[in-house]
């Protein structure tokens, strides 16, 4: 038992070092997952449920820049997607539609910025089939000059404007 205990505690520490980000697989996990790339800290990426037919998701997280020059999210992928755009919500004369954000988004130094409904967001498209709740969808986002790390969206239930807690578990 203390042999295994070890491995366990030296694989975590080994994980740690690397700076490969290492998640409890428990459906009782109450901490969110955080993602790390030099300066960039992602953290809580979620998207909902696409009802019937709907091959796009939206994806929503917070990225925060700990480092001294500013980065900017250019876009990246999804399992089963062929490309991730970043998209903004904009209202005009009365209706709200999403724009691309063809430059990409950038995030200043000491910076925060949440994608979430009804802002700035990312948009997974061409899927082959839209995501169910409780599923996990494997992406990655690519930075400017952090360059690419891999993430996981949880999947809430249609409708849903927060992120789905990790303690509702997975379905597959």
């Amino acid at each position: 038992m203390k042999t295994i205990f070890s491995a366990v505690v030296g694989a975590v520490l080994l994980g740690a070092v690397a700076g490969i980000n290492i998640r409890h697989a428990s459906a009782q996990t109450a901490e969110p997952p955080t993602y790390r790339i030099g300066s960039i800290v992602i953290e809580v990426p979620w998207s909902r449920e696409a009802p019937g037919g709907v091959k796009r998701a939206v994806g929503y997280m917070r990225i925060t820049n700990t480092g001294q020059q500013a980065d900017r999210l250019l876009g990246g992928t999804a399992a089963e997607t062929g490309r991730l755009e970043i998209h903004q919500s904009v209202t005009s004369d009365g209706f709200t539609r999403m724009q691309a954000v063809a430059e990409g988004l950038v995030i200043d130094p000491g910076e925060t910025v949440e994608l979430k409904p009804g802002a700035v967001h990312a948009m997974l498209v061409d899927l082959h089939r839209g995501p169910k709740a409780g599923e996990i969808i494997k992406g990655t986002l690519v930075f400017e000059k952090a360059g690419i790390v891999e993430i996981e969206y949880q999947i809430g239930r249609a409708g849903v404007r927060n992120a789905p807690t990790a303690a509702a578990g997975h379905h597959h």
